[in-house]
């Protein structure tokens, strides 16, 4: 992903609410079952990580970037930011 096309994603993810948050228990299987499948109906999720997670988000952002198969577009504060193209539902055009 380039810069330019990262920058598009964070414009967008400006107006975004969180779809899903992480809390004490952490990053569990459910969760990043959630969040993967979510990846079905959109192709940028915002996810919260709470004030009871003593987890870094940034290393929450990667992990959950790893294992659903997306990108990370950026983390700031407790908020992660994530994009998976879809082939099915494509609404997004990154600039080239």
């Amino acid at each position: 992903m380039t810069s330019k096309q990262r920058a598009y994603l964070k414009s967008l993810a400006g107006n975004l609410d969180p779809v899903f948050q992480i809390g004490k228990g952490s990053l569990t299987p459910e969760v990043t079952q959630a969040i993967a499948e979510a990846f079905n109906k959109k192709e940028l999720i915002k996810v919260t990580v709470l004030k009871n997670c003593f987890d870094d988000p940034n290393q929450l952002g990667a992990m959950l970037a790893e294992r659903t198969q997306s990108q990370l577009v950026q983390v700031i504060g407790r908020k992660i930011v994530l994009y998976k193209e879809s082939k099915e539902h494509k609404k997004i055009e990154l600039p080239k």
